[in-house]
């Protein structure tokens, strides 16, 4: 009876010093994420506190120091800016901000998942490994080389498109200005997608290639359609990692990719209705300022931040009424 008292201590022991050197090795790995977090995440939350002050440089000081003794307190005067145009500008830029998303949200769930469907019931692997790098690729691709492909197909002159069409005998257009209007909608969803599909694709494969094969084999066993098969058991076993992927784009809704609706309009007064983003609002309006305006700046972060918060908390709400196992948190 001591004997096997001693040898389950023993064993207990073991287990423990193993699971604390796994622990030790594991730390050390997210180490690095944890240092980034900690400086470029938490950190610049402090700066926070500039969207509520008029904030002003003390020459010689530094920048806690101009903050808290050289900058006084301004109230919410920093967020009026974001309403200063008219109403039609304003409302123009929160439905241009939030409507794109909403389409890019829907699009950024199905297709991905449909193409990760597809690729994985590839017969060659060679060709889904093609097939895979080669839709990942764009992900990699600054939106300045982005706008710059965009431009040799779409310049006004020398443009492929135009090219085309007036070798078809069709009047050129003019891209960049107001004719073109009805069809840039268009050009920015499918820009979006064509750059960030890759990436959703990758995380949705790696989440089939952890379902249990055995269920595929009975499947097939009980006579099961491919169709059947994707229906009954991929569609529902990625079902959680699509409701995360959906939750966590929700909360990015009052955010815009700036270097899209940027770059690739090139700014063009002519398509402002069309490309105005909350983003790209601040940027203009920073440019265009001969004051500082580091609280403007700290005002439309803080205000995209809390406003993201909200839908990302009310959408998990949704989703956890009804199936809660399927919540976030």
């Amino acid at each position: 009876m001591e004997n096997s008292t001693e040898s389950k201590k023993a064993r207990a022991k073991n287990r423990k010093q193993k699971f604390t050197l796994d622990d030790i090795q594991l730390f050390l790995l997210s180490l690095p994420t944890l240092a980034w977090y900690i400086l470029f995440c938490y950190l610049p939350m402090f700066g926070l506190i500039i969207a509520f002050k008029k904030y002003k440089v003390a020459p010689g000081k530094g920048f806690l120091w101009s903050l808290l003794h050289n900058s006084d307190w301004c109230g919410l005067d920093n967020f009026k800016f974001l309403f200063a145009n008219n109403r039609a500008t304003t409302i123009n830029m929160f439905r241009n901000t939030v409507g794109y998303n909403v389409i890019f949200i829907i699009l950024g769930v199905v297709l991905p998942v449909m193409l990760a469907i597809m690729i994985s019931n590839l017969h060659s692997q060679r060709l889904a490994k093609v097939t895979q790098t080669a839709m990942f690729l764009p992900h990699f691709m600054s939106w300045v080389v982005v706008g710059y492909f965009v431009f040799s197909f779409l310049s006004t002159d020398n443009g492929l498109v135009n090219r085309m069409l007036m070798s078809l005998g069709l009047t050129p257009i003019k891209w960049y200005q107001k004719e073109a209007l009805p069809y840039w909608p268009y050009f920015l969803v499918f820009l979006h997608v064509w750059k960030t599909i890759g990436y959703s694709m990758v995380v949705y494969l790696a989440s089939l290639n952890g379902i249990d094969a055995s269920l595929y084999e009975a499947a097939v066993i009980d006579g099961a359609s491919k169709w059947q098969q994707t229906r009954y058991i991929t569609i529902p076993m990625l079902k959680n990692i699509v409701i995360i992927m959906f939750i966590m784009a929700v909360g990015k809704i009052f955010n815009s990719d700036f270097g899209l609706f940027y770059r690739t309009t090139r700014n063009s007064n002519s398509l402002t209705s069309v490309f105005l983003t909350l983003d790209v609002y601040v940027y203009n309006s920073i440019f265009n300022s001969s004051r500082p305006v580091y609280g403007y700046i700290s005002a439309a972060g803080f205000l995209q931040s809390v406003l993201g918060c909200i839908t990302m908390i009310a959408a998990n709400a949704v989703v956890r009424k009804i199936d809660s196992e399927s919540a976030l948190f």
